[in-house]
């Protein structure tokens, strides 16, 4: 058999680089942002390795390139990120969170301004950083920017709906939306842009001020934004560093002056961090957590389109998403021609570098391409093989594999790989998928492929309990902004849409009084003169 080579990567000299595709990161060397201020950090710092590799004359191994220096702030400096947000909340009568909704998006809209001003910067940033695709990368700033617009206009909607008041039983009120004070939002490495700014952007025009502990990996690409932040925002309202987890997160959440944790990450993880707060009935959590998607290809699928849909659903960025289909289960009647094509596919997809027109591309994880293999090995040692040419690593490159029959007891059944590893299993009864998402620790998303109406059906009400989005004939994915979402089990707390990451980061508030004529002329006198910001009808256009 003649094994394809569309998929392998050759690293370019240090002189092969385009000139439209270098990137200068020193010019935001060890910043971070606390208090209104753009400091730079003179203690410990980190290099920013990226998965770009260049081999250097002379040597037959690539090495990562140097892109910048990260500021490693200490126990000291994050707890004083945290003192900024908690004297800028001042126990809900700062500046921020007392401002009416018109002068917050009035703020949020000189944001944004200043986020497209350095749209180039964040693109290469995330090409280096991460390893993303320019396109791809392209892709994560402009949806961004949208997912912001998208949220402004929510939040008017949100208020336009909350500008009248209620007379129900006797009462009077008006029903309004409130912030919960500090919020810390730690973002996922995957996409350090956008699902960081879908938690820190609704949490900050909700009235919160936020400390924003930045990734292990996507941290410079958030740093051209500091100035668009400190020029936005109040003192303290928007707090932005980096540091190890352990002796900054911490001492954080220990001192409990932190009123809502939105995490992106491992469970693992999420659960130490609340376990850490003082006073636990007072942390709000909204996370967005593992999964293992799996997709199922029924006998009556249409086996051109569901290849096309599993291939982008199980590597689009090298598979490196919450979202991306991490186990497919096909049926046994249809499994060798299946398997067949989605190899060819596969085999067939284009490697290189991000500034390439390319689907594959270098890993940004140290030691990810090893665990791969390691997880490749344990499955051929359950009786798989690697079908087609892939599963080999070349630095921080890892060629997609494409393993099939995986056992139940291999590792890569049961495990979130987050890698370009695509593991196929076999079934033959419906009853067999629903048990695997019964017993899963995940219910985030499945896919199903089929053409027969009764057993979709029959599924998705098999289904629709154990995981919080059905895709039909169709990968799984996070989009539209507008869909909900959210994950069951160890795959999520909260909801995440433009609208319903508006009420997770608030709660609802109400001011009432009797209907009688007295009261009703007090409170038509506040909301006449605007003596209030919360008692108003004012209308949001």
């Amino acid at each position: 058999m003649t094994i394809p080579t569309t998929n392998l990567v050759t690293f370019p000299g240090a002189d092969a680089i385009p000139e439209g595709a270098r990137v200068d990161a020193s010019r935001w060397d060890r910043q971070w942002l606390c208090n209104g201020e753009i400091r730079t950090w003179a203690g410990d710092t980190a290099p920013v390795r990226s998965p770009v590799c260049v081999m250097r004359p002379g040597t037959t191994e690539p090495e990562q390139v140097e892109i910048g220096r990260i500021a490693m702030v200490d126990r000291a400096a994050g707890l004083e990120a945290v003192a900024a947000a908690r004297q800028a909340w001042d126990h809900g009568r700062g500046a921020w969170p007392t401002m009416r909704v018109g002068e917050r998006i009035e703020r949020m809209s000189t944001f944004i301004a200043g986020m497209r001003a350095t749209r180039e910067d964040l693109v290469r940033l995330l090409m280096w950083e991460i390893g993303k695709s320019r396109a791809d990368s392209e892709t994560e700033v402009d949806r961004t920017v949208a997912y912001i617009v998208d949220t402004v206009e929510a939040l008017k909607e949100l208020d336009r709906t909350a500008a009248r008041f209620s007379v129900t039983g006797g009462f009077v009120g008006q029903i309004r939306r409130s912030p919960l004070g500090v919020v810390l939002c730690m973002g996922p490495f995957n996409y350090p842009l956008n699902e960081t700014f879908t938690t820190l952007i609704p949490a900050l025009i909700m009235g919160n001020t936020v400390v924003s502990k930045l990734p292990r990996f996507g941290q410079l690409v958030i740093l051209p934004l500091l100035a668009a932040f400190r020029d936005a925002f109040p003192a303290g309202a928007v707090n932005v560093f980096q540091g190890d987890g352990p002796t900054v997160i911490g001492p954080i959440m220990e001192s409990g002056d932190v009123d809502c944790l939105a995490f992106i990450g491992s469970s693992r993880v999420a659960n130490i961090l609340k376990r850490q707060h003082p006073r636990p009935n007072r942390l709000r959590c909204i996370t967005g957590l593992e999964s293992k998607n799996p997709a199922v290809i029924l006998p009556s699928a249409d086996l051109d389109l569901a290849v096309k849909e599993c291939v982008a659903g199980a590597l689009s960025f090298n598979g490196q998403r919450c979202t991306a289909i991490k186990l497919i289960l096909a049926h046994a009647d249809i499994a060798d021609d299946f398997v067949a094509r989605l190899a060819k596919a596969v085999d067939g997809l284009t490697a290189g570098m991000p500034w390439d027109k390319v689907a594959l591309t270098p890993l940004p994880e140290p030691g990810r391409p090893a665990y791969l293999r390691g997880l490749v090995d344990d499955a051929v040692a359950s009786g798989a093989r690697v079908i087609g040419g892939g599963g080999g690593a070349h630095g921080t490159f890892f060629r997609p594999a494409v393993v099939f029959p995986v056992a139940p007891a291999a590792r890569l059944y049961k495990e979130e790989q987050f890698g370009p590893v695509v593991p196929v299993t076999t079934f033959r009864e419906l009853d067999e998928i629903d048990q695997f998402m019964r017993t899963s620790p995940y219910g985030q998303q499945i896919a199903l492929f089929g053409t027969e109406p009764r057993q979709l059906a029959q599924l998705v009400d098999a289904l629709v309990n154990s995981v919080c989005r059905i895709n039909l004939n169709t990968q799984c994915r996070r989009g539209p902004d507008s869909f909900p979402f959210t994950g069951r089990k160890d795959s999520a707390e909260g909801t995440l849409s433009v609208s319903d990451a508006l009420r997770a980061f608030s709660i609802r508030t109400v001011v009432a009084t009797t209907a009688t004529e007295t009261n009703q002329d007090l409170i038509g006198e506040i909301v006449t003169r605007r003596l209030s910001g919360f008692l108003s009808t004012d209308f949001l256009f």
